[in-house]
C-alpha cells in the first residue's frame, strides 16, 4: 500500500502523539496529549500513513532563534519525529524531513535546528553539530565555592504556576549574550518543563533571586528522595538556572548547593562554558562532561550568513555542498564589515570548500573551522582563509540552547 505524508487535522492529534510515543517504546498518557495540543501548529505537524494508521510523525515550531551579532532569527525547530518499529527502513523520516525543510523554505526562515535522540541521525539531511551541552554531577561535600565569593541579593522560592511570568522575564534577559537560545513565551516555558518516567510525579521548585527588589535570575529544580537506612541520599536536579547578572548566577548556584538533605546535584543541559567550573574551590567534582546539543541546518545559506553578525571584517568564497537541499548547493561570496554582511552566488574560485552541515556547525560560533578542518570536514583552498574564516565567525560566549523542544 502506498504511504501518505500529510499535516493533520485536529481530531488525529491524539492518534499522532500516541503514535511518536510508541516510536519511542513508549506510550503517551492524557497529560501528554493535552501538552503538545497546548504547542502543535498543526499547519507545520506532518504524518505518514499507511491507510489510517500514522507509522510516522514530524513538526516544527516557528521559534526565533538568536545568533552571533544579536538578530533573532525565523528558525523552524523541528521536533516529535519518529516512525513506527513496523515501519522503519522505507525512507519515511527522510521524506518527512525534506517536506519540513521545503516548507521552512516557504515560509522564508533561514534556519532549522534540532535535538537529536541518536547522533548519526541527521548529518545526512545538512544538520550540524553547533553547539555542546554539560552534564554534572556534584556532590554537596565537595561544593566549596573560592574565597572571594560573596552573597549579595534573596532568593525565594515560589510555586511554578505563579513564577512562569518571571521565568518567561529572567530567561528573555539572559539570553541575550547566548548564540542559540530560542525565543520563549509562557506557553512554551510551561511546555519547556516537563518530567520523563518516575519524574513526572516529583513537583517543580522554583528559587527566584532578586536584587534591589527586582528579579535578576531563577533556578528550577526537582528532589528526587532515597534514604538508604534512613540516611539522606537525594538528588536534586536541575532543570535549568539562568541569570542576568554574575552575582545572580553565583548566589542561585549556592542555593541550589546548600537544600539540606541532598547528597548531590545532577544538571544535564548546561553551557559547555559553564562558569560555575571557575566558582567551584575543586573544579574537579563537578564532573563536567560534555555532549551533543542543538543541531543546526542552514536552509537558505545566503540569508543565514547574512542574518549573522561577524567578529572581523573579510571576505570568504564558500563553495557549499548541499545533495539535501539543492538550492543550496555552489558558489557565494561572504562580505563582512560594517553594519552588515552581505553573501551571493559567485563564480569565484573559492577560499574553503565544505558541506553545508560542517558550515552549520560552525555557524553560531561555537565550533571553529580549524577544528572541522582537522577532522577533514572542510578543504582549505586559500592560504589564510581559514584563520580569516576562525575570526570573522567568533564569538564571546559559547552558543546554548537551554530549552530543549
Amino acid at each position: 500500500m502506498d504511504l501518505e505524508i500529510r499535516t493533520i487535522a485536529e481530531h488525529e492529534l491524539e492518534a499522532w502523539v500516541r503514535a511518536n510515543e510508541a516510536a519511542f517504546g513508549a506510550d503517551a498518557d492524557p497529560d501528554d496529549v493535552a501538552r503538545e495540543r497546548e504547542v502543535t501548529e498543526l499547519d507545520r505537524a506532518f504524518a505518514t500513513l499507511d491507510g489510517e494508521e500514522i507509522v510516522g510523525t514530524a513538526a516544527a515550531y516557528s521559534f526565533r532563534m538568536r545568533v552571533p551579532g544579536g538578530a533573532d532569527v525565523p528558525t523552524a525547530g523541528v521536533t516529535m519525529v519518529g516512525v513506527k518499529p513496523s515501519h522503519r527502513r522505507r525512507g519515511i523520516n527522510t521524506a518527512m524531513m525534506r517536506r519540513l525543510l521545503e516548507q521552512a523554505r516557504e515560509r522564508r526562515e533561514p534556519l532549522a535546528a534540532l535535538f537529536s535522540s541518536e547522533g548519526p541521525i541527521y548529518g545526512r539531511f545538512g544538520y550540524g553539530m553547533a553547539t555542546l551541552q554539560g552534564s554534572i554531577d556534584l556532590e554537596r561535600a565537595y561544593a566549596a565555592f573560592v574565597p572571594s565569593y560573596r552573597p549579595t541579593g534573596r532568593v525565594r522560592l515560589r510555586s511554578f504556576e505563579e513564577a512562569v511570568p518571571t521565568l518567561v522575564e529572567v530567561y528573555a534577559h539572559a539570553r541575550v549574550e547566548r548564540p542559540g537560545a530560542i525565543e520563549l513565551d509562557e506557553r512554551h516555558m510551561r511546555y519547556a518543563f516537563h518530567g520523563h518516567g518516575e519524574e513526572k510525579r516529583l513537583p517543580f521548585f522554583v528559587a527566584v533571586h532578586g536584587t534591589d527588589g527586582r528579579p535578576d535570575g531563577y533556578a528550577v529544580y526537582k528532589v528526587k528522595h532515597e534514604w538508604p537506612k534512613g540516611i539522606p541520599g537525594n538528588e536534586l536536579m536541575l532543570y535549568d538556572l539562568q541569570a542576568t547578572t554574575p552575582q545572580a548566577y553565583a548566589d542561585l548556584w549556592r542555593f541550589v548547593l546548600d537544600v539540606d538533605l541532598i547528597r548531590h546535584v545532577t544538571a544535564w543541559d548546561r553551557p559547555a562554558d559553564e562558569p560555575l567550573l571557575h566558582l567551584l574551590a575543586d573544579p574537579r567534582r563537578l564532573r563536567l562532561t560534555l555532549r551533543d546539543g542543538l543541531w543546526v541546518r542552514l536552509v537558505d545559506v545566503p540569508a543565514a550568513l547574512e542574518a549573522r553578525g561577524y567578529a572581523a571584517a573579510g571576505r570568504l568564497v564558500l563553495e557549499v555542498r548541499d545533495a539535501f537541499c539543492p538550492w543550496n548547493d555552489g558558489r557565494f561570496a561572504l562580505d563582512a564589515g560594517g553594519d552588515a554582511a552581505r553573501c551571493l552566488r559567485t563564480d569565484e574560485p573559492p577560499d574553503l570548500v565544505l558541506a553545508v552541515d560542517a558550515l552549520a556547525a560552525a555557524y553560531l560560533g561555537g565550533v571553529r573551522l580549524h577544528d572541522l578542518w582537522r577532522a577533514g570536514r572542510i578543504e582549505a583552498a586559500a592560504p589564510g582563509a581559514l584563520e580569516l574564516g576562525d575570526r570573522m565567525l567568533a564569538t564571546t560566549a559559547a552558543p546554548w540552547c537551554p530549552m530543549a523542544f
